[in-house]
């Protein structure tokens, strides 16, 4: 065999390796989406905003099989600012929430709270401004918990439960380690962590960055 037979076959081996450890790792290596400040609004509160009968525009498919970006968007009036044109996102929920950062709650002069979507008990509310109309809500204001959306395939490889939390490890100029993220498993979802736009900022991350998730240890 020749020195270069030998560096070919040495290469193969080397390719093969790598690619059989990246297919293991895969599990773990998970899609970032950055989430600006949006709205979900319930179809009464479509209607409301927007005219009796109106539904939602879809422009834009969102990471989330069935969820999009609609071309509606309403103003968001807090004690001390007003907020125009936050993008309203659908479909239609069974209740109205909306989705800021904590710069965006201190622009607005509201405490939100960081919640896991849904949890609306205890928030503040705030004034939507639409076409049509307005709503004084009374609660439903929340800065999102960082999460991952996980489909059951992916949870069983991993050995992971809906309400697990995990650990997420970023790379680059400022790397990151994430921790107490949730993990969310449901047949609905694609793979995909989702942060706001505080975060991905302070790590310097954008959407479709891929980020390795690490099981929940003491540090």
């Amino acid at each position: 065999m020749t020195e270069n037979e030998r560096a070919v076959i040495e290469q193969i081996v080397m390719n093969t390796v790598k690619k059989l450890l990246a297919e293991r790792d895969a599990p773990t290596r998970i899609p970032l989406g950055v989430s600006n400040k949006h709205i979900h609004l319930t179809q009464e509160d479509v209607e409301i905003l927007f005219g009796e009968g109106h539904t939602l525009t879809p422009i834009k498919d969102l990471g989330q099989p069935g969820q999009f970006a609609c071309e509606e968007c309403i103003d968001l009036e807090g004690p001390k600012a007003v907020m125009k044109h936050v993008r309203v996102l659908g479909p239609a929920r069974a209740e109205t929430q909306i989705e800021i950062s904590m710069t965006d709650a201190r622009t607005l002069g509201i405490k939100a709270p960081v919640r896991e979507s849904g949890c609306l008990a205890d928030t503040p509310g705030i004034t939507l401004v639409g076409p049509e109309g307005s709503i004084e809500l009374t609660h439903g204001v929340i800065v999102a918990l960082r999460h991952i959306h996980m489909p059951p395939d992916i949870a069983e490889q991993l050995e992971l439960n809906d309400g697990d939390s995990v650990f997420v490890e970023t790379s680059g100029i400022r790397p990151t380690l994430f921790r107490n993220v949730l993990v969310r498993v449901s047949p609905n979802y694609s793979y995909e962590m989702h942060i706001d736009t505080d975060e991905a900022n302070a790590a310097g991350l954008k959407n479709g960055d891929i980020l390795k998730l690490i099981k929940q240890v003491e540090l």
